[in-house]
């Protein structure tokens, strides 16, 4: 028997985002910028919901520079 090919996809956490510890240390944490907001609160629209969650501002934080450009 063949083993199948590795795949390229990010592995899945154990855990949820909001169960897990936060890995930077509190000095070294930022808040989004009123850009990120803004990306997060469409993104949230988009989806439906009143006001951004979690996963939202995650998005936002990793896709969407403080000036509001995409990454």
């Amino acid at each position: 028997m063949t083993t199948p090919p590795p795949t390229r996809a990010r592995p899945k956490p154990k855990s949820e985002p909001w169960t897990r510890p936060n890995p930077k240390p509190r000095a070294a944490r930022s808040s989004l910028s009123d850009a990120q907001k803004a990306a997060a609160r469409e993104r949230a629209d988009d989806a439906g919901r009143r006001y951004p969650n979690l996963v939202d501002n995650m998005w936002a934080k990793r896709h969407v520079n403080a000036d509001g450009t995409e990454k």
